[in-house]
């Protein structure tokens, strides 16, 4: 069986996507993973729903504390001019744009670039939360996510059969087999985890890819 990335080598591979200056969001689950990942000689700021600007990486057992945490529910660290607002004006930033990246998680994404990530048939949703507006607001949406469901379904698929969060917004997919550009010709492989091809990727991907030119494999 070939051996796919796990979930902190994938939150490694996205991180590097971030760059200086950049406000971020990171979604509910794996993206969060990468709020303790960024490149040294980068400043980035994390923003979260709930209203936080600025925080650090995730907080570690001796130093969790739960009345700061982010849209997640997850304990964050204090940095140096954070700020704290309420989640209108945090939707504000959202809604009005000023947020460069959101990472988000995800059931499915189609060729397209559609994104299914808060509802699935046979298990009862909570509700979309904040991801719809993210998807629609961040100038930027990458999601990260495994390429397949544990039965082996592929999760990028022709089109999305479960709920939509929104359609056409997403610009990146990175999975622990494959990092995929969505384009307005199609879903373009980019990197295969070490040991793969584009082969084996396209097996387990229902929509076509087109392999890139410059195909490699991911780099860390």
């Amino acid at each position: 069986m070939k051996t796919r990335l796990d979930e902190q080598t994938i939150a490694l591979r996205v991180a590097r996507e971030f760059e200086d200056g950049m406000v971020i969001n990171l979604g509910y689950g794996m993206p969060g993973l990468c709020a303790n990942l960024i490149p040294e000689d980068r400043k980035v700021y994390f923003h979260s729903e709930n209203g936080v600007l600025g925080y650090g990486g995730l907080g570690v057992d001796e130093e969790k504390d739960y009345e700061l945490i982010n849209a997640s529910d997850q304990p964050v660290t204090r940095m140096h001019g954070m700020c704290f607002f309420d989640s209108a004006a945090s939707f504000d930033m959202i809604r009005g744009g000023h947020v460069d990246l959101v990472v988000l998680g995800a059931y499915q994404v189609s060729q397209k670039g559609d994104l299914a990530n808060w509802g699935r048939p046979g298990r009862p949703a909570t509700g979309m939360g904040g991801g719809m507006d993210l998807a629609v607001g961040c100038r930027q949406v990458i999601v990260m996510m495994l390429h397949t469901t544990k039965e082996g379904a592929a999760r990028i698929v022709n089109q999305c059969s479960f709920p939509l969060t929104a359609q056409k917004c997403v610009h990146k997919v990175f999975t622990d087999v494959a990092v995929i550009d969505v384009t307005k010709h199609g879903l373009v492989l980019r990197e295969v985890a070490p040991g793969w091809t584009a082969e084996e990727v396209q097996a387990l991907t229902e929509a076509p890819l087109i392999v890139a030119d410059d195909l490699k494999e991911i780099e860390l």
